[in-house]
C-alpha cells in the first residue's frame, strides 16, 4: 500500500510574506515586477518537488505604498510566462468571480492549461472590500451572501463553456477536409439571474478537462461552497485543534454534497522561518520583526476590524465592543481568526501586529528544519491538513532554506516524493483527482 503523502504548494508574495521582507539587505524592493527572481523562485519549488506555484491577487491597489512593495503582475499573464520556465509544477492563479466574466476567465484558464501541459489551477474568491467595489463602478461592496451567490453561477457557467467542446471534436481530417464536428459543439445557451451566456468557448477543451478549483474563503458560506466545488482549499488555522475541526467539517461537508472526501485537500498556511538552531531561528525571526513599522500594522487592523481610525493603542488590548462576524460584509474568516487569536493569547495590539506581520493570521513557525518538519507531520498525520501552503516569510532565501533543508527531512520521512517520474503529469494527476467526465458525453444512468 502506497503511503499517504504531502501536496505542498509556494505561495510566492514578492519580496517574502513578512510585510518588512523587503527592508532587509538581501531583498530587491523591485521584486515584485521581475520575471527574472519569479523564473529563479518557480525553479527552487520545482527542485522541491513542490505540486504547485500560487499567486494572490486583487482588483485593487493592496496596501499603504510606504508599507510595503504594491502592486502586482496579473497572475494568469505571469503563470504562462512560467509556464516555459518550468516542466512539471502546477500553476494556480487567483480570479475573482466578483468583478470578471465567465467567458474571458474560462478561455484565459483554458489557454493556461493547454500552454503548460494541464498544469493550469484556479483559486476562485469573490474578492471583499469596497475598494475593488469602486473599481468597478460600485458604490459599496456587494454582501457576502450576494458575492458567493454570484460565484456559484459563474463556476456552474464556467463548467458549461469548460465542457462546450467534447473531447473529439477535432476531427483533423485532411483527407475528407473536415476540421472539427459540429454536432460535438454545446453551447452553453445560459439565462441566469448574474449572467447571460449563448455561445461555446472559443478553445478547445484543455488537458485537464478544466483546471484545478481552488477555493480559500473559511467562512459558512466559504464552506458551503467549498464543499459543492473545490478540489483544494487555502485555509489560515494557528492551533492543530483549529486546523482538525475545519478539516472534519469540511470533508463532511463535501460528502454531504456528494463529493468523495479525498477529492478535496485543505492545505493551510504557514511560514516557516528555518535556523541552524533554534536560537538562529528565533534571531531570523526577531530581525524580521524589528524591521515592522507598527504605524502601518494599526492602520491595517483597523481596516481589518472595521474601527474608527485611532481606535487602537499601540500597548493595550483589542477593544471590547468589537462587532460580531455576522456584522462583517469583507473577510469573516480571517476577522474571527485574528480577533481570537488576540483574545487567546492576550495580546497587546503591539504584540498581534508582530504575530500578524509574517503571515496575516497563517500559522507562523520559528525552528530548525526537523522542528519545521514534526509541525508539517504532526498536522499532517493528525487529521489536519492534506499538505500545506508554504509562506516563506523572506523570499528567495527562505523557499530555498525550505527546500534544501526541510524537504530532505520530509522525503527521509516518507512524506514527500523524491522526484516528479519521467511522465508527464497534469496538476490534477499530481492532486490524485480524476480528469473531470464532460457533461455531454456522460452514459445515462440505468433505470
Amino acid at each position: 500500500m502506497t503511503r499517504r503523502q504531502l501536496h505542498l504548494n509556494a505561495f510566492l508574495m514578492n519580496t517574502g510574506h513578512h510585510e518588512a521582507s523587503w527592508r532587509l539587505p538581501e531583498s530587491d524592493p523591485y521584486a515584485h515586477v521581475d520575471l527574472a527572481h519569479y523564473v529563479r523562485l518557480a525553479r527552487i519549488a520545482e527542485r522541491g518537488t513542490f505540486d504547485s506555484l500560487f499567486l494572490a491577487d486583487g482588483p485593487q491597489l493592496w496596501n499603504n505604498l510606504a508599507q510595503r512593495p504594491a502592486g502586482a503582475l496579473e497572475p494568469i499573464t505571469l503563470l504562462t510566462a512560467l509556464a516555459t520556465a518550468t516542466e512539471h509544477i502546477g500553476l494556480i492563479a487567483t480570479a475573482s468571480t466578483s468583478y470578471n466574466s465567465p467567458y474571458n476567465l474560462a478561455r484565459k484558464f483554458a489557454t493556461l492549461d493547454h500552454l503548460s501541459g494541464g498544469r493550469a489551477g484556479w483559486n476562485i474568491v469573490t474578492t471583499a472590500g469596497a475598494e475593488a467595489a469602486r473599481n468597478f463602478g460600485l458604490d459599496a461592496e456587494p454582501a457576502h451572501a450576494e458575492r458567493y451567490a454570484r460565484a456559484a453561477e459563474f463556476l456552474d457557467v464556467a463548467l458549461k463553456l469548460w465542457d462546450s467542446w467534447e473531447d473529439d471534436a477535432i476531427v483533423a481530417d485532411k483527407a475528407a477536409g473536415v476540421w472539427g464536428d459540429d454536432a460535438k459543439i454545446h453551447p452553453p445557451r445560459h439565462q441566469g439571474r448574474f449572467f447571460s451566456v449563448e455561445g461555446a468557448l472559443n478553445v478547445p477543451r484543455s488537458p485537464q478537462g478544466y483546471p484545478l478549483l481552488v477555493q480559500a474563503g473559511s467562512s459558512e458560506d466559504g464552506k458551503r461552497f467549498a464543499a459543492r466545488y473545490a478540489e483544494a482549499v487555502f485555509t489560515a488555522q494557528q492551533t492543530v485543534e483549529d486546523a482538525q475541526a475545519f478539516y472534519s467539517d469540511l470533508k463532511a461537508r463535501t460528502v454531504a454534497a456528494g463529493r468523495d472526501a479525498d477529492h478535496i485537500k485543505v492545505l493551510p498556511g504557514i511560514v516557516p522561518v528555518i535556523g541552524s538552531t533554534e536560537a538562529e531561528a528565533r534571531a531570523n525571526e526577531r530581525v524580521l520583526e524589528d524591521h515592522i513599522v507598527h504605524a502601518h500594522g494599526v492602520d491595517r487592523l483597523e481596516r481589518l476590524l472595521q474601527v474608527a481610525p485611532g481606535s487602537l493603542e499601540l500597548d493595550g488590548p483589542l477593544p471590547a465592543d468589537l462587532p460580531p462576524e455576522s456584522a462583517i460584509e469583507g473577510a469573516k474568516s480571517r476577522y474571527t481568526l485574528v480577533v481570537e487569536l488576540a483574545r487567546r493569547e492576550r495580546l497587546t495590539v503591539r504584540q498581534l501586529i508582530g504575530r500578524l506581520g509574517g503571515g496575516r493570521g497563517h500559522l507562523t513557525f520559528a525552528g530548525t528544519p526537523e522542528q519545521v518538519a514534526d509541525t508539517i507531520q504532526l498536522w499532517f498525520e493528525s487529521g489536519a491538513a492534506d499538505g500545506f501552503n508554504i509562506m516563506p516569510a523572506l523570499l528567495p532565501s527562505g523557499l530555498e532554506a525550505f527546500v534544501d533543508h526541510v524537504v530532505p527531512v520530509l522525503r527521509a520521512r516518507g512524506l514527500l516524493r523524491t522526484e516528479y517520474g519521467s511522465a508527464r503529469r497534469t496538476l490534477r494527476d499530481r492532486y490524485g483527482l480524476p480528469r473531470p467526465a464532460n457533461q455531454h458525453t456522460i452514459a445515462p444512468a440505468l433505470v
